[in-house]
């Protein structure tokens, strides 16, 4: 969590909030009375990271709930039943995002939600090999009270065009790298669907090429580069369709 937002969070909570943390089994919400995740409570804090939220557990063993967030069940609590819901960096792991994101409006008053920005998502440099986080599934874009999800394509690898390279995500300053929300009451939610590995190229450049992160004459020479390779393709496809009396 962007450790300004989580100092904001405990200035807003009051003494008898009831505070759920969905998905917080890496890096537990501490001020939380209740955590929900996939994982058990034995194996909370994985990786080792240092304590948020406070010093203090307020959650125990018989307040973790450990079930699957995107099973389409329910949440354990009523309408607006807790005072405020935390999800910080698990809506883009999940295969179900939309659903636990009307379940945090449902049984929630307000909350807090916490993504890595589109920007670090689509960047090279964080591993080896990958484009963002090997393990997300989403490229989240947060404006306003609005989430919008669009499936992270594998062809987000296929070719630098379609990401930003390493020094552009180093240059990010850490308050760029995540994005988030504070919401009371509601927010609204989407996914852009996308359909054909054209369209889905075409996105991914479009939103890399506004942000202006590769030379203008390198742009101009991998398209005619490109353009060049295709034409023999397409003089075979045109001889096949010709031949086969297409």
């Amino acid at each position: 969590m962007h450790a300004p937002n989580e100092e904001l969070i405990l200035r807003r909570l009051r003494p008898n909030d009831v505070v759920l943390d969905i998905g917080g089994w890496a890096r537990p919400f501490n001020r939380a009375n209740h955590v929900m995740d996939h994982e058990p409570f034995d194996t909370r804090g994985f990786y080792g990271l240092p304590p948020q939220g406070g010093d203090r557990e307020h959650f125990d063993r018989d307040t973790w709930i450990c079930r699957d967030i995107c099973d389409h069940r329910p949440y354990p609590f009523g309408a607006k039943e807790i005072d405020f819901v935390i999800c910080s960096h698990t809506l883009e792991d999940v295969r179900d995002p939309l659903w636990v994101c009307s379940e945090m409006v449902r049984i929630a008053k307000a909350g807090y939600l916490e993504v890595p920005s589109r920007l670090a998502e689509s960047s090279r440099g964080i591993e080896p090999g990958q484009v963002g986080w090997s393990h997300h599934r989403w490229l989240i874009d947060i404006e306003g009270g609005h989430v919008n999800f669009l499936m992270k394509y594998h062809t987000i690898h296929s070719h630098w065009r379609l990401s930003f390279p390493e020094r552009f995500f180093r240059r990010l300053p850490d308050e760029r790298k995540v994005q988030w929300l504070f919401w009371d009451d509601s927010f609204s939610w989407s996914e852009t669907l996308l359909y054909g590995v054209g369209t889905i190229d075409a996105e991914l450049e479009r939103y890399v090429r506004e942000r202006r992160p590769y030379p203008s004459w390198l742009v101009r020479a991998d398209r005619s580069l490109r353009t060049a390779w295709s034409l023999p393709r397409r003089a075979v496809a045109k001889v096949r369709r010709i031949a086969s009396g297409g």
